[in-house]
C-alpha cells in the first residue's frame, strides 16, 4: 500500500525532528519530548504528548515513556497537569508575548493554569500494552489518578460525574462555532472569529486571576462554565481505561471499581442531559442554567468511544450524522463541523481553528469508538481516507475535508496517529 509506505516514512521523520531536549534551569528538570510543531508550538502540550506518545510506541516504546514521564515531571503537588510546559525559558518568554495564555504561579510558571482533555490515559495504556514494564506502570499510575482526583474536585465539585471547562482552549477545541454565543463572534463577519476569541481568553483570564487556587470555585461561578461532551466523552473514555490499567498493576479491587464508577456516571449523564432525542445527537451546555448549545459538531459524535453507549445511541450517531454526506460523510471525514452547519469552513478562511477542517485525533479516536460499536468496516474506510490525507499532503495540523489540501502548521507531530490506525488495520 503505496499511502501508507508514504505515511510512515512522513510520521517517523517528523517524531524525530520534532523532538527537544535540555534542562529547566528553574526546576532542575531535564527534559525529552515531542514538539507539536517546531515553528509553531515549541513547547509540550498536554493532550499532544498523549498522541505523541500513542505513536511512538511504534517507532521507539522507551521514547513514548520518556514523553509522559517528561509530561508528569510538571505536575503539581495536588495533583494538577497543565494545558502547557514550558520547559525553557526562551520559550517561556516567547510564549507570554505571543500567546493569550496565564501561567500557574504554583508550579513556579512553568505550566499554564488551564487543563486540556485528559488523553493521558490511553498513552500510557498503549505504552504498557507496547512494553509490558510493570515497574513503570506502577510508578506512573498514582500520579495519574492524582490528576483525576484533581479533575474531580475542581471541575466536577457537585458530582454531576461531568467535567466544567473554563475556557475554549480547555476543550482543544479553541474557536470552535459551538461556543460563539459566549466568544461574541459576530456570525456576520466570520473573519474575525480569532480576534473574538482572543478577547474573550483576555477577559476570562482577568475575570478568573484572583480565584484559581480555589478548589472547585470557577466550576460553580465562571461566566464560561461549559460542558463540553468531546471533553467528558474522553474523560469517560480515560476513566474505563485508569480501571483496566489498575486491575493489570494488582491495585486490587476497590481501587479499579471506584474508576469504572465514575466513568459510568459520565456515561450516564451525558445521556441524560446532552443527549437531543429529536436530533439523534449530542450537544455541549452552558451556563448556570445549562442552555444545550445545538451546534452540529464532532464533538456531537464523540460518546461512541464510549464502551457502555447504548446500541440504538451509537447506530443514530453513526447512521444519521457519521455516515451522511451532507454532515460529516465528506471525502476525507470527519470535518470538525458538519457540513451543514452555517459556521462550516473547510478551507480555514477565517483563520480560527476547528470550524470545519479535518484533524487526525478526532478521527483517531472515532476510529477507535466504530471499532467498539461494530463498524469495523466504517472503521477501515475512515483510517484509509485519513492515511491518504497524510500521504497527499503531508504531516499539517489539519486538513480540508474536500481535498485534503493540509492547513496550519507543518511538520503537526500528532498527525502521526497514523502510524497507530496503520498498526490497528494491519498496514505494515
Amino acid at each position: 500500500m503505496q499511502q501508507a509506505d508514504v505515511a510512515r516514512k512522513l510520521a517517523r521523520a517528523v517524531l524525530e525532528n520534532n523532538r527537544r531536549t535540555g534542562s529547566c534551569p528553574r526546576s532542575r528538570h531535564s527534559y525529552s519530548f515531542v514538539c507539536p510543531a517546531p515553528a509553531n508550538y515549541p513547547f509540550q502540550w498536554a493532550w499532544d504528548s498523549a498522541f505523541h506518545a500513542i505513536a511512538l510506541t511504534h517507532v521507539d516504546p522507551s521514547l513514548a515513556k520518556m514523553e509522559l514521564d517528561c509530561w508528569l515531571a510538571a505536575q503539581r503537588a495536588d495533583g494538577f497537569c497543565g494545558h502547557i510546559v514550558l520547559w525553557d525559558d526562551e520559550h517561556r518568554a516567547s510564549a507570554e508575548k505571543n500567546w493569550v495564555i496565564a501561567l500557574d504561579p504554583l508550579s513556579e510558571g512553568r505550566t499554564t493554569t488551564t487543563i486540556q482533555p485528559p488523553a493521558i490515559v490511553r498513552a500510557v495504556e498503549h505504552v504498557w500494552s507496547a512494553t509490558g514494564d510493570e515497574a513503570w506502570l506502577a510508578r506512573v499510575l498514582p500520579r495519574v489518578m492524582d490528576f483525576f482526583d484533581w479533575l474531580a474536585a475542581d471541575r466536577d465539585p457537585e458530582h454531576s460525574g461531568l467535567l466544567t471547562i473554563l475556557q475554549p482552549d480547555e476543550s482543544g477545541l479553541d474557536g470552535s462555532p459551538k461556543y460563539d454565543v459566549l466568544t461574541e463572534v459576530d456570525r456576520a463577519a466570520p473573519q474575525a472569529a480569532f480576534a473574538a476569541y482572543e478577547r474573550s481568553l483576555r477577559r476570562l483570564h482577568a475575570e478568573y486571576a484572583s480565584h484559581r487556587t480555589k478548589v472547585g470555585f470557577l466550576a460553580r461561578n465562571a461566566s464560561f462554565a461549559w460542558r463540553d461532551v468531546l471533553v467528558n466523552s474522553i474523560y469517560g473514555n480515560s476513566l474505563r481505561a485508569l480501571a483496566r490499567l489498575c486491575r493489570a498493576a494488582g491495585f486490587g479491587v476497590e481501587v479499579p471499581k471506584k474508576w469504572d464508577r465514575r466513568a459510568d456516571r459520565v456515561t450516564a449523564a451525558l445521556i441524560e442531559t446532552h443527549w437531543d432525542e429529536k436530533t439523534g445527537a449530542f450537544f455541549d451546555r452552558h451556563g448556570r442554567d445549562g442552555r444545550m448549545v445545538r451546534t452540529l459538531t464532532i464533538s456531537s459524535l464523540f460518546p461512541l468511544i464510549l464502551t457502555d453507549l447504548p446500541r440504538s445511541l451509537a447506530r443514530r450517531l453513526v447512521e444519521d450524522h457519521l455516515l451522511d454526506g451532507n454532515e460529516f460523510w465528506l471525502e476525507y471525514p470527519l470535518p470538525s463541523v458538519a457540513a451543514t452547519e452555517p459556521s462550516f469552513d473547510p478551507g480555514f478562511t477565517v483563520n480560527a481553528i476547528f470550524r470545519g477542517p479535518t484533524w487526525i485525533n478526532t478521527n483517531w479516536y472515532l476510529y477507535w469508538g466504530l471499532r467498539t460499536h461494530g463498524y469495523a468496516d466504517v472503521a477501515r474506510t475512515l483510517a484509509l481516507r485519513t492515511v491518504d490525507m497524510v500521504a497527499k499532503s503531508g504531516m499539517r495540523e489539519f486538513y480540508d475535508p474536500r481535498d485534503a489540501t493540509g492547513h496550519g502548521a507543518k511538520d503537526f507531530a500528532w498527525s502521526s496517529l497514523v502510524l497507530d490506525l496503520m498498526a490497528a488495520e494491519g498496514w505494515g
